[in-house]
């Protein structure tokens, strides 16, 4: 089941998510039967990680 991200601004620029057992799905919500990119699920769990805690912040 996909979800919109909790972070996508109210702007219509939105990211949704769906784990597919081992995977997790991203797509763009406002082309939902457009590309998806699929990530293995600690890839994914780090990308979140390093987002939260600033790593990726441009400076």
């Amino acid at each position: 089941m996909w979800r919109t991200s909790s972070r996508s601004g109210g702007d219509g620029d939105c990211v949704e998510v769906a784990g597919f057992g081992d995977a997790v799905g991203v797509r763009d919500s406002k082309d939902r039967g457009g590309p998806a990119l699929s990530f293995e699920s600690a890839a994914w769990a780090g990308f979140v990680r390093a987002t939260r805690s600033g790593a990726l912040d441009r400076s």
